[in-house]
């Protein structure tokens, strides 16, 4: 079983968002690093559904740029995908120069979900295991920075937060049939987990274990972490004094009552 221990103290909300302050801060230095260097980033999120996965994605690209940092969340694959390379449909989603990508899930499906539900044939499963060593070192010989979280939280948490879902009509959404089959199956993904682990986890390319049964830990964990393992340099610009704005030269605005609003509900 994974994360057996007790639950940690909560840590307050001041600390909590001072620190996630800082770290964002930081976000911004890393991207316009990556942007200067033309570095290419990916940043694969996974583990157990109600994890914190999607939580922590949602604070590190909070303050960021869309377009060079991205998520990629792909679905269900298509009939059409289905008969690819297994790794092609993800191939399209990695980083050009400039770019930090972060998976959230990624091609370790086949390791997990489709292993334990029965999506994928044994003969795949384990040519997954045997290529996906191979297929990263090409990633990581290209010039991708490649860097792997597994959130790692207890059948207890989990379940406290399946149940937090179902209470919550903004979050019902994330518990799909799916998670509600790997509740029942939690020993059978730990084993998935191990054996994934035993091929994918290289010196080359190493799993980082994020503890997630408190979740802000968790997310400040692994963001300092992420900062930790890309060099970066402070580029951030001297204070921009705003230049005075032309004159009107006789612009005449339109009458307001012309225009539609929105309406003042609040």
């Amino acid at each position: 079983m994974e994360n057996q221990n007790e639950t940690p103290k909560k840590i307050s909300n001041k600390f909590y968002e001072l620190e996630l302050n800082k770290l964002q801060i930081e976000l911004v230095k890393l991207q316009e690093w990556i942007k200067l260097k033309g570095l290419k980033v990916v940043v694969i999120f996974e583990g157990r559904d109600a994890a914190g996965k999607g939580g922590t994605i949602k604070r590190i690209i909070q303050t960021l740029n869309p377009r060079i940092c991205r998520v990629v969340a792909l679905g269900t694959p298509t009939e059409r995908e289905k008969t690819q390379w297994y790794f092609q449909r993800y191939v399209p989603h990695l980083p050009a120069a400039g770019e930090m990508v972060l998976f959230d899930r990624s091609w370790y499906n086949r390791a997990g979900v489709e292993k334990v539900m029965g999506f994928c044939t044994n003969e795949d499963y384990w040519e997954f295991l045997r290529s996906c060593p191979n297929f990263e070192r090409m990633l990581i010989r290209s010039g991708i920075i490649l860097i792997k979280y597994w959130f790692s939280v207890s059948d207890k948490v989990q379940e406290q937060r399946f149940q937090a879902r179902i209470n919550d009509p903004t979050k019902r959404w994330k518990l799909s049939p799916m998670d509600l089959k790997s509740r029942e199956l939690y020993l059978e993904y730990s084993k998935a987990k191990d054996e994934m682990f035993a091929y994918t986890d290289t010196k080359l390319s190493p799993w980082y274990m994020v503890d997630a049964d408190n979740k802000r830990r968790a997310r400040l964990n692994c963001i300092h972490h992420l900062l930790s393992v890309i060099p970066y340099e402070d580029l951030t610009p001297e204070p921009i004094e705003l230049p005075p704005r032309e004159d009107h030269k006789g612009y005449v605005r339109p009458p307001i009552e012309e225009m539609t609003f929105v309406p003042e509900i609040y």
